[in-house]
């Protein structure tokens, strides 16, 4: 049996989802619109082995939105670009099912997977903010438990319009005139409570069968999507207990719903800092820090409040209390925060500076940073990691130090294993449901 191996992706943020990241002097502030800037991550990238390319995305914004959120590009747009540049490495898009069409979202991405060659990934979102009903003419936002609920029943729309077609319906027989066998074309006929989807789809499966599933939200309601759907969790812990808690959590849900432990991966967000001495890693971050006012901390918190303004509120006086405000949004993480200023007693203050800019604990030299990596890997906390960029040059960085330290040490690939994102994540390749009703 082989052994265990590392995964590993990269998040593609161009000037960053720092407040402040895009004032660095080493960051061009048409980052999150240049496709040179997006391209060069890519190959870096993919040079470092990496599984995959992650992009984010939200439906709203404001003026207080983050430098990245005002403008940048849509997440199927620009993977169908970097397509096009890549071999190996997977891609994977952000797109939300609150405010989305079933029939439209597998058709996109079967046709990225078709374009790539099998490398395609959805990350599935409920789209948490309250102002992305006003973009969409939809009236009232749904609420976070309705949210869960339609976007459980889009995805099986979606994957069973991506059964629409046996891998081997388009036969192409020239001689006697048949395109595709009529006997392998299957049409859904959903009707449901919140869609009704006839179908069949207008592309075929790829050679992954179907992109993977990827899920981010860690309420309760996401952790429940994730182990029934999810193939891939991508989540976000500060410690090894918190991650390893989430980790057990996820995976004993998967197993209630028949599912085997390696059939989902789970992908903790990290920002490491790499330096070659732990003052150079010191400095890295300081710079990004100085940069960043209190003014900005405060709209960067009330993001995940609903765009709550809290310049009203003494600065240097205990956190305030807003009751349920952020709950119907961003909930595991406005719990989380909340929680953490009732405990450590902090201020306002010191809360939006270190939501604005949190201090990775993956801080320092290559070799601390690959323990701390093996540690989580090892320790029942992670099956991969998903490595943001929080310093100018941190994936260069992560790429050129820490991945041949992981590599010296057998925890990750020195060649891709295959192709497709499902042959390196080591995911099966789902098969058609149809083909399994004939075998029943």
């Amino acid at each position: 049996m082989s052994k265990r191996q590392l995964k590993l992706g990269a998040v593609l943020q161009g000037v960053g989802n720092s407040i402040s990241f895009w004032r660095h002097p080493d960051i061009p502030i048409n980052a999150s619109v240049s496709l040179d800037f997006y391209k060069k991550q890519a190959l870096k990238a993919e040079e470092g082995k990496f599984d995959l390319l992650f992009v984010a995305d939200g439906l709203y914004i404001n003026e207080k939105s983050n430098p990245h959120f005002l403008n940048r590009f849509e997440p199927l747009t620009i993977l169908s670009a970097l397509a096009g540049f890549t071999s190996n490495i997977g891609l994977v898009a952000t797109l939300s099912t609150s405010y989305s069409e079933p029939f439209t979202v597998a058709r996109q991405f079967a046709s990225l997977d078709q374009i790539n060659g099998g490398r395609s990934g959805w990350n599935v979102v409920t789209s948490p903010l309250e102002g992305s009903a006003l973009n969409f003419g939809k009236g009232e936002h749904p609420n976070h438990s309705l949210r869960y609920e339609i976007a459980e029943e889009h995805l099986e729309v979606v994957k069973g319009l991506w059964d629409s077609w046996e891998d081997d319906a388009f036969t192409g027989d020239k001689d006697n005139d048949v395109f595709f066998d009529r006997t392998k074309l299957h049409t859904l006929n959903h009707k449901g409570t919140h869609f009704s989807v006839q179908g069949p789809l207008n592309v075929a499966r790829s050679k992954q069968g179907y992109p993977v599933i990827f899920q981010a939200g860690s309420s309760e309601s996401g952790k429940d999507l994730a182990a029934r759907s999810a193939e891939a969790v991508y989540t976000g812990h500060e410690t090894l207990e918190e991650a390893r808690e989430f980790y057990k959590d996820v995976k004993t849900r998967a197993a209630v719903y028949g599912r085997k432990a390696e059939d989902i991966l789970i992908f903790p967000g990290i920002g490491p800092i790499v330096g070659r001495t732990v003052e150079e890693a010191e400095r890295k971050y300081q710079e990004i820090v100085e940069l960043v006012s209190i003014e900005q901390a405060l709209n960067y918190l009330g993001r995940f409040f609903e765009h709550f303004d809290f310049s009203g509120f003494p600065l240097d006086e205990p956190f305030p209390e807003i009751g349920d405000l952020g709950s119907n949004s961003f909930r595991s993480t406005t719990d989380k925060i909340k929680q953490q200023a009732r405990e450590q007693g902090l201020t306002l203050r010191q809360v939006a500076l270190q939501a604005s800019t949190p201090r990775t604990s993956f801080i320092g030299t290559p070799d601390q940073i690959a323990d701390q990596i093996q540690e989580w890997f090892e320790g029942g906390a992670a099956d991969g990691f998903n490595i943001r960029t929080v310093v100018p040059g941190a994936l260069a960085d992560f790429v050129d130090l820490v991945v041949p330290v992981l590599q010296q040490r057998g925890l990750f690939r020195t060649e891709y294993e295959d192709d497709t994102l499902r042959g390196n994540l080591g995911l099966k390749v789902p098969d058609n449901r149809y083909i399994l009703e004939t075998v029943k």
